[in-house]
């Protein structure tokens, strides 16, 4: 999804937000709450977060500009942070997110050969869907265990020290 000709945000009253459920709003709250007043735009990443998860694992355009409004921030801002991090989709996923670790102590102690396994065991290549939608498969810099690579990040749960054969059993255990 390409934001590159996307208008720059009009600043709206937040109370104009029409995407959020009261829940939505209620979690995005309590993250605000964390940061002063003038500094609210702080949430974006949490909120994101909140957003992405009750989107079924994805961003929508229209969602990232409801957030801008409800933060009171440019479009452009929020786009900027959704399409920097990996931990952010901005296309539909599928029903889990498979996530190896392709830094340097990673590669070097087997990543590249979970890719490889997970590429034809699974006939998926890294940024693609299993064709029934069990899982999308990512390959994501660092995730900050490079002592006990390598590491895979299962939904929102990391496990480390993987062999091919210890990924196809969490794999195996998805719904």
């Amino acid at each position: 999804m390409s934001f590159r000709n996307a208008p720059l945000a009009v600043i709206h009253d937040r109370d104009k937000s029409t995407l959020f459920t009261a829940e939505t709003r209620a979690a995005i709250d309590e993250q605000i709450a964390k940061y002063p007043a003038e500094w609210k735009q702080s949430a974006v990443m949490p909120a994101l977060t909140i957003i992405q998860d009750a989107n079924g694992g994805w961003l929508t355009r229209e969602l990232m500009d409801d957030l801008a409004v409800y933060l009171d921030m440019p479009e452009v801002s929020v786009y900027e942070v959704a399409s920097f991090y990996g931990m952010y989709d901005l296309e539909p996923q599928g029903r889990h997110k498979v996530c190896v670790c392709n830094s340097v102590s990673c590669m070097l102690l087997g990543a590249e050969e979970l890719i490889h396994h997970v590429e034809h065991k699974y006939g998926v290549q890294p940024g693609g869907t299993t064709a029934d939608g069990r899982f999308t498969f990512k390959e994501v810099e660092c995730l900050g265990a490079c002592r006990h690579a390598p590491a895979v990040l299962l939904d929102k749960t990391y496990h480390e020290n993987l062999s091919p054969e210890a990924l196809d059993k969490l794999i195996d255990e998805l719904e």
